[in-house]
């Protein structure tokens, strides 16, 4: 995949963590467009659910690393996962303190957590599919 594209990609996914972590109200009813099951599943694994796009996350940054440092000299594999760590920790702290200027959200540091195992999953997944692929 181009590095456009896992760009754009990654650009989506952020867009939509944020839209979903800044939404007036955390339960997602008025989100009409989305399935009931995945409603109730979100309602039911409240702070599990902010994993789930941070999967993305990780797997999208270790893709796009991976794809920029191919031609580096000094490839260093674990400096780029922990700027890779940073850079998921960064966009998870903006998603949770956006929602103090929200009323009904309350910023929950297990959220934060969450996002941060999603994002290590993501990566390990890709690690894990690129030495499966060779």
């Amino acid at each position: 995949m181009s590095k456009k594209r896992v760009l754009l990609i990654f650009v989506f996914v952020i867009a939509a963590v944020f839209y979903f972590s800044w939404l007036p109200d955390p339960s997602f009813k008025d989100e009409t467009y989305l399935p009931r099951w995945l409603l109730k599943w979100s309602d039911h694994y409240y702070n599990l659910r902010t994993a789930i796009p941070f999967l993305a996350v990780g797997f999208l940054l270790e893709t796009y690393s991976q794809q920029k440092s191919s031609n580096e000299i000094n490839y260093s594999k674990n400096l780029n996962f922990i700027q890779n760590l940073g850079i998921a920790t960064i966009i998870v702290c903006i998603a949770e303190g956006g929602q103090f200027l929200i009323r009904k959200r309350n910023p929950d540091l297990m959220d934060v957590f969450y996002g941060i195992l999603g994002s290590l999953i993501g990566a390990f997944l890709f690690n894990l599919y690129v030495r499966l692929k060779d």
